[in-house]
């Protein structure tokens, strides 16, 4: 089957292939709650506050996503009772550290997003992308070294 959404194909995502990036994308925001309700343990104040106003957020995507799902006639793949992290946050460093993780991740996911052919999924997750850099890049204090972070490099590097 020629590939949907291949560089210089011009395909379009068929059912499948949205309901399968809609489901990543869920799963990356399943991993953001769950991984913001471990990091605002290890935040104080202002910064407490504000991982869990973003918890918050990914709670409304995550649902926003599973309403996606049952309108393809789907299944929303459940969360996991638990998610291995990749930092293991002890103190406020580790938490920004975990969160622009976790941010770099669920951008990953939406950029799976790009090529289905509602354009409401596609603002959608252009909003999400538009989010997650954002907040990746407040958690980190600057910019990430990649253009796409949470991408392998040979996923974003042109096709030869």
């Amino acid at each position: 089957m020629s590939g949907a959404n291949e560089p210089g194909t011009g395909g379009t995502a068929t059912a499948a292939d949205t309901v399968a990036a809609l489901q990543a994308a869920l799963a990356a925001e399943h991993a953001a709650v769950y991984g913001y309700g471990v990091l605002g343990a290890r935040l104080r104040g202002a910064q407490q506050q504000t991982a869990r106003d973003i918890w918050d957020a990914h709670r409304a995507r995550r649902d926003r996503l599973s309403a996606f799902i049952t309108a393809q006639k789907a299944a929303p793949v459940a969360a996991a009772p638990a998610y291995r992290l990749p930092i293991r946050p002890t103190a406020a460093a580790g938490a920004a550290q975990l969160a622009a993780a976790l941010e770099d991740h669920v951008l990953a996911a939406y950029l799976g997003l790009a090529g289905v052919a509602d354009p409401k999924v596609r603002r959608f997750a252009a909003q999400g992308m538009q989010e997650a850099i954002n907040r990746s890049v407040r958690w980190r204090g600057s910019a990430p070294a990649t253009a796409f972070p949470g991408l392998s490099k040979s996923a974003v590097s042109p096709a030869t």
